[in-house]
């Protein structure tokens, strides 16, 4: 049976108490006011609970369809339905063009006014569950979300609410797996675009023969294989934010392409004559050093200083090592709730070796660590020690340097390892590094791990 709050408002005692038995019969909560002054105060004060307005078009203080905008502004998710007993067809036109539900005309009507009321409570419940689904994805995805009090992490938020609410280019610099996809969804919810799309690209993850079609899409022809047009990923950001990852893996080609968009808000699809406009907001990520790519040729300087307008460095794990047990703590009861499992928390010993250790990794592979551990962790305990990978099990735990050698063969060692734990799976792999297949096949071959 249909259940919910309804606000009945009619001049008509008898036919608005009738009306109103008849929709409470069917479960409906049914509030009713006799005219549109206590029928608005009514909405504002029941503006969470009423899912349809049904409203008489002559009312003695206003008209129906006049008081649309107004009912609709006490209650954004309510959908209304407007009753008359002389209903002609430019309001009934009007009525639909500023948002009524349903346009009914008054007499033996009960059967329809049931069905109508029905399908608009629906609409009504569908978009009430759409903004909560919106509303945690907006707290997910904000700055407040994220688990941390190290000053690194702090001063790298301050200067992203900063920036945030503003249309500036935004380049996020630091190692893999520290979070910068986070942070650039961060950004977007606090901006004016929160309710447009936020696309996200690995420019790693494409082949480098793809990459340019899938940002700027193609004519019909443009190519072998081109049966029909295809919208790029700018087109489907536009209003919205693209998130542009490893954006240093851009072929010079497409950088060039690319530098336009920033400059001009167009680009010019593969095989076509004519400018695409577009209105992005670009945040871009890299773990490279694109000043230094720049000055060696890799990278084209134009374009590096147009994506440096505002720069911040998301901080690695060993730069918030004060971090470590409030994120393990978080995923632990993250990965035991997907496990049914009960898991009080982490033992003395274990805090202790995972703040210890490099995490080459950063939050990434802390994340991993810790849905390991669930997985094979008894319920009912703390998590010992033991449940962490091999080299969490010996005291010599490696300690990060700010020697450059250093951290590559750490890098090195937890690809290997990840290699191994993962028989070799190489898209596994990469999608547990976080890193574009192309990328994990690189660096296979730069630390000489290829077999």
């Amino acid at each position: 049976m249909p259940t919910g709050t309804l606000l009945l408002i009619d001049d008509e005692a008898r036919l608005r108490q009738l009306l109103a038995q008849v929709l409470e019969l069917e479960g409906y909560t049914v509030l009713q006011a006799p005219d549109a002054y206590r029928g608005l105060a009514l909405l504002a004060a029941h503006a969470a609970e009423v899912l349809v307005v049904l409203s008489d078009v002559k009312l003695p203080d206003g008209h129906g369809v006049e008081l649309l905008p107004r009912y609709r502004a006490a209650a954004p998710l309510a959908e209304v339905v407007l009753l008359t007993a002389f209903g002609t067809i430019p309001d009934g036109v009007k009525a639909m063009k500023l948002g009524a539900f349903d346009y009914l005309t008054k007499g033996d009507f009960e059967q329809q006014l049931v069905v109508v009321v029905e399908r608009a409570a629906e609409k009504a419940r569908l978009q009430r569950r759409v903004a909560e689904l919106e509303k945690r994805v907006g707290q997910r995805h904000s700055f407040e979300s994220m688990i941390g009090e190290a000053p690194a992490l702090r001063r790298a938020q301050h200067l992203a609410r900063q920036v945030a609410p503003t249309d500036s280019t935004v380049l996020l610099e630091g190692p893999t797996g520290a979070g910068k996809e986070l942070f650039a969804q961060a950004l977007h919810e606090a901006s004016g675009r929160k309710s447009k799309p936020f696309v996200a690209v690995n420019c790693s993850a494409f082949p480098k023969d793809l990459l340019e079609s899938e940002l700027f899409g193609y004519k019909k022809g443009a190519f072998t294989g081109a049966l029909t047009d295809k919208k790029g990923l700018l087109e489907e950001a536009s209003g919205g934010t693209l998130f542009l990852d490893e954006i240093g893996e851009l072929e010079l080609n497409v950088q060039a392409k690319f530098l336009r968009v920033l400059e001009m808000q167009q680009f010019t699809k593969l095989g076509d004559t004519k400018a695409t406009s577009v209105n992005i907001r670009l945040v871009a990520a890299t773990n490279r050093n694109l000043k230094q790519e720049a000055a060696e040729g890799r990278f084209r300087p134009d374009l590096y200083y147009r994506l440096s307008v505002f720069t911040i460095l998301v901080p690695s794990l060993k730069e918030r090592a004060s971090d470590v047990p409030l994120l393990a703590g978080f995923f632990l009861q993250h990965f035991a709730a997907r496990l049914a499992k009960r898991l009080p928390g982490l033992a003395p010993d274990t805090v202790a070796a995972l703040q210890a250790y490099a995490w080459p990794g950063n939050v990434r592979e802390l994340k991993n660590v810790l849905e390991r551990a669930a997985i094979l962790a008894p319920a009912g305990e703390l998590l010992a020690l033991e449940y962490l990978p091999e080299e969490f099990q010996s005291g010599a735990r490696p300690v990060l340097s700010a020697d450059d050698e250093s951290l590559r063969a750490l890098e090195a060692r937890h690809i290997k390892r990840l290699m191994g734990d993962l028989l070799g799976n190489k898209p596994e792999v990469a999608k547990k590094l976080g890193i574009g297949l192309t990328t994990l096949y690189r660096k296979l071959q730069e630390y000489g791990l290829e077999e």
